[in-house]
Parts: structure tokens; C-alpha cells; sequence
């Protein structure tokens, strides 16, 4: 379970990204962040793993109290549990997409094994595994750099999953690709949702896939929370509130 309250954050430059933030999501939920840019909804999963600090309030994430206490070891193993998806991809483009998915089991081995990639079989079965749940077992060996935009997300995903993961966040995990493209990725979010009981937070560009694939919408404006609930519910008048105006088809499809 991940637990906000009261959580509020502001930046270094007195940018106040985040005003007292009560969530509550349960094990296994698919949810989905709208919003403009710059409302708050990066900091907001950015929060869940520590990659920015909370400066108010209480976060809590599977019984693990997200605060300045949280360092080294601690903080390494308690990220383990956690994957994370970016728009970029974030692989090794020249090499192979296995190596690229094993990468999510460094730091279950000893440094000097990790460095010469020396991986056990237990390593090499849960990537491939990864890779076939995901429909890309085939191009294990082909190098990263050589696959389209929706395979190199796929190996993201793959990668996230060999390393077991409570939670998955996605930081606008379909924004750069075509449509159809990002369908096929929508679809294996929620199939990895279903299938591994994942939690999964999606920071999404486009409001049609968030409406389509998540079960439960936030909406954020401002650094406030001002929609929280089932993404069936979600209307005109909704939106609007989100996005301060009145959404255009266009919008939707593009936002």
C-alpha cells in the first residue's frame, strides 16, 4: 500500500510542486496521472522511490515511512521493490536486449560478477521469462538499438519485471510513440497489472489511454489533487476542472 498524507513538495528554488497530497493506493491498482505539464504529476511518483525528497507531510510505501531517514543500503533495497519506466527508454542501445533486462539483477549479485556479466542460470530464466511475458523472447539477442520504439519499451518493461517489483511508475511511458504503438504498450501495462497483481502508476500524455486502460484517474492541478476516482466516472466537466478549460477531441487524443 502506498500511503500520502499531508505531503506536500517544494523545490530548491521555492517552486511548490505539491500542496498537502492525501492518497491511498492499494496492491495492484492500475491508476493513471493526468494533468498539464508542470501540475505536479512527475514529482508525484518521483516522491514513491525516493528520486526527489518529501519536504512535508508522511509518505509511506508498503510499510516503509519515505523520508530523510531512508539512505544507503536501505534505500537501495527498499528502490528493489520498485521499477521505473521513462519516456526514453533508458537502454544500452549497443547491446543486446537480454543484457539490457538482466541489467534489473545487478544488485543481486556480488560487483565484480556484475562487471564481467557473469549472471547465474536463475538470472538468464527470469529475463527470458520477462522477455516472453512480454512478446519479445525472440529478439533476446538482437541489439537494443536496432528495435522500434515500442519494442525498446517493451525491453523497459521486461526489465522492470525481472526485478520483481511491487510497484511499477511510469513517467509518460507512451508520449513519444505513434498511436497504434502505444495501444500495444497500453495493453501490456495491463496485462502485467492483471497477471502479476502490479501496482502501477502512469503518468499519462494521452488522456483517451489513461480513460481506456487505468481503472482509477487523479487528476492534478496545480500541485493539488482535484480528481480522484474511477476512470468510468470521468466526464467533460471533469476534465475541465483538470485542465482549467474545455477539452477539444484533439486534446484528448493529445495532451
Amino acid at each position: 500500500m502506498i500511503l500520502f498524507e499531508k505531503v506536500g513538495k517544494t523545490y530548491p528554488d521555492g517552486t511548490v510542486a505539491l500542496k498537502k497530497v492525501d492518497l491511498k493506493i492499494e496492491q495492484g491498482e492500475f491508476i493513471a496521472i493526468i494533468g498539464l505539464s508542470g501540475a505536479g504529476k512527475s514529482t508525484l511518483i518521483r516522491l514513491i522511490n525516493k528520486m526527489h525528497p518529501v519536504t512535508d507531510g508522511k509518505l509511506t510505501v508498503n510499510g516503509t515511512v519515505v523520508d530523510d531517514s531512508l539512505v544507503g543500503k536501505d534505500l537501495r533495497k527498499f528502490r528493489r521493490g520498485i521499477g521505473m519506466i521513462f519516456q526514453s527508454f533508458n537502454l544500452i542501445g549497443r547491446t543486446s536486449v537480454l543484457k539490457n533486462v538482466l541489467a534489473a539483477r545487478v544488485a543481486d549479485i556480488p560487483f565484480f560478477k556484475a562487471l564481467l556479466g557473469l549472471y547465474s542460470k536463475e538470472d538468464k530464466i527470469a529475463s527470458l521469462n520477462a522477455l516472453e511475458q512480454l512478446g519479445i523472447l525472440e529478439k533476446a539477442y538482437n541489439r537494443a538499438d536496432k528495435l522500434s520504439g515500442g519494442q525498446m519499451q517493451r525491453v523497459a518493461l521486461a526489465r522492470t519485471i525481472a526485478q520483481d517489483p511491487k510497484i511499477i511508475l511510469a513517467d509518460e511511458p507512451v508520449a513519444s510513440l505513434d498511436p497504434i504503438t502505444a495501444t500495444q504498450v497500453m495493453r501490456d501495462f495491463e496485462k502485467i497489472n492483471k497477471e502479476l497483481n502490479i501496482t502501477i502508476l502512469a503518468n499519462m500524455h494521452h488522456v483517451d489511454m489513461a480513460l481506456k486502460f487505468a481503472t482509477r484517474v487523479i487528476g492534478i492541478n496545480d500541485g493539488e489533487i482535484v480528481y480522484d476516482g474511477p476512470a468510468s466516472a470521468v466526464d467533460n466537466a471533469l476534465l475541465k476542472k483538470v485542465y482549467g478549460r474545455e477539452l477539444t477531441d484533439d486534446d484528448i487524443m493529445d495532451n
